[in-house]
């Protein structure tokens, strides 16, 4: 099943305290982004990737990707202000294909299967996204003291990607803007649209980098990936 994806990577990442857009960071050697990119590069149902950057970084990863010859076909698209404007006009470039996924640039290590099992889940019901069960016990604060403990049997936490047919995210993004809602995710906003969304079960391993110690865990994967590639 062939998709699409956006990709957002406009953000800053001020918990990275890197200084600079934290995809420019390096892990092993590639920049975060590059590690992101080669993940759908790697897979034929990926038909084209539309990379959604900040118009002032258009010439980092034009030279990134001129670099590393791509053999998919990406689209760099300007950006907005927040995430979810910039995935809008990631998805308003899109079209080609049935179902696009939206994918964060700094989850590098999702994987192939998940992937399909995703696509596939989209096209079957609509919309879908990757998350696992949420595995601490929860505390709800307030005025910094415990006020209950959440029931977790239900909770999960969301990940990337999520998938949608075209048609179920842009009418979600379009309601959304023209109410001014601003959702966590692009399921928020299908959710806010009335739609349902079904879940795959994903990896924990699929994370997100944000902090700096986030980059020591991507490392050791990295590793553990180069370990087992020589095994």
């Amino acid at each position: 099943m062939n998709y699409e994806v956006v990709i957002p990577a406009a953000g800053q990442g001020k918990r990275m305290n890197a200084g600079k857009n934290k995809l420019f960071i390096e892990a092993k050697g590639l920049p975060v982004i590059i590690h992101t990119l080669k993940v759908f590069e790697d897979h034929d149902a990926c038909k084209r990737i539309i990379l959604v950057i900040n118009k002032r970084e258009f010439g980092e990863f034009d030279n990134l990707l001129k670099k590393h010859h791509f053999r998919t076909p990406i689209e760099i698209v300007p950006g907005g202000k927040e995430r979810q404007q910039s995935v809008f006009q990631g998805v308003k470039a899109a079209g080609n294909e049935e179902i696009v996924l939206v994918h964060d640039g700094a989850r590098p290590f999702i994987k192939r299967e998940h992937i399909e099992e995703l696509v596939m889940k989209a096209k079957q019901t609509g919309a879908a996204i990757v998350a696992v069960p949420v595995k601490d016990t929860i505390k709800r604060v307030q005025d910094e003291e415990i006020a209950g403990t959440i029931e977790r049997s239900s909770l999960w936490a969301a990940q990337t990607p999520q998938a949608f047919r075209l048609s179920i995210l842009m009418n979600a993004h379009t309601e959304a803007e023209a109410k001014g809602f601003l959702g966590t995710d692009d399921a928020s906003l299908v959710e806010e649209a009335g739609g349902k969304v079904a879940i795959i079960h994903g990896d924990y391993q699929n994370i997100k980098l944000t902090t700096p110690d986030d980059l020591l865990v991507a490392e050791a994967i990295l590793e553990a990936e180069r370990r087992n590639e020589h095994v």
